[in-house]
């Protein structure tokens, strides 16, 4: 069972589907309101991730195993207005088939290893409030909460932010 973590292409768009469709029916289930989950069809899946891949800012990360994609993330590294590198760590998801094997370790750390060669010198991450495995998955990473909280349109769940300096 070897892991490969390398960046994605538009190939990838039917394993990296079939990872967050599963993230938002299975995992999300019991966590998040069953509107919020079903409101996750297979087209508007499609459209945000056929989005995402042709994006040029930020970086979609898969990670294969076996012949598959079991996880995918997305980052960036932004400039504000002061120039300073701003980490991002926009979305993470592990086939819940594949979870406890190591996979999100290390696609988060893939992430921030190549967010802090961009010049950040933290990145920030949003999870939803009510994704308490989640949660503890960042806290051990070294993830804390900072305090800020968000409720987007989109979801209409409660998120919560959280940092990771490494100055």
């Amino acid at each position: 069972m070897n892991l490969q973590v390398r960046p994605a292409t538009p190939d990838d768009l039917s394993g990296v589907l079939e990872v967050f469709l599963a993230c938002w029916r299975e995992s999300y289930r019991g966590i998040l309101p069953e509107t919020a989950v079903d409101a996750m069809t297979d087209e508007r899946a499609e459209g945000l991730w056929r989005r995402v891949l042709a994006d040029p800012v930020g970086v979609v990360l898969v990670a294969e195993q076996d012949g598959g994609i079991v996880g995918i993330t997305r980052h960036a590294a932004t400039s504000d207005d002061r120039g300073r590198i701003e980490g991002a760590v926009h979305s993470l998801y592990v086939s819940p088939r594949a979870h406890g094997g190591g996979i999100g370790g290390a696609l988060l750390a893939q992430a921030t290893s190549e967010l802090r060669d961009a010049g950040a010198g933290a990145a920030t991450l949003w999870v939803f409030a009510a994704n308490q495995p989640s949660i503890a998955f960042y806290e051990a990473k070294g993830w804390r909460a900072d305090g800020a909280t968000r409720t987007q349109p989109e979801f209409g769940e409660r998120e919560q932010r959280m940092r990771k300096e490494w100055e």
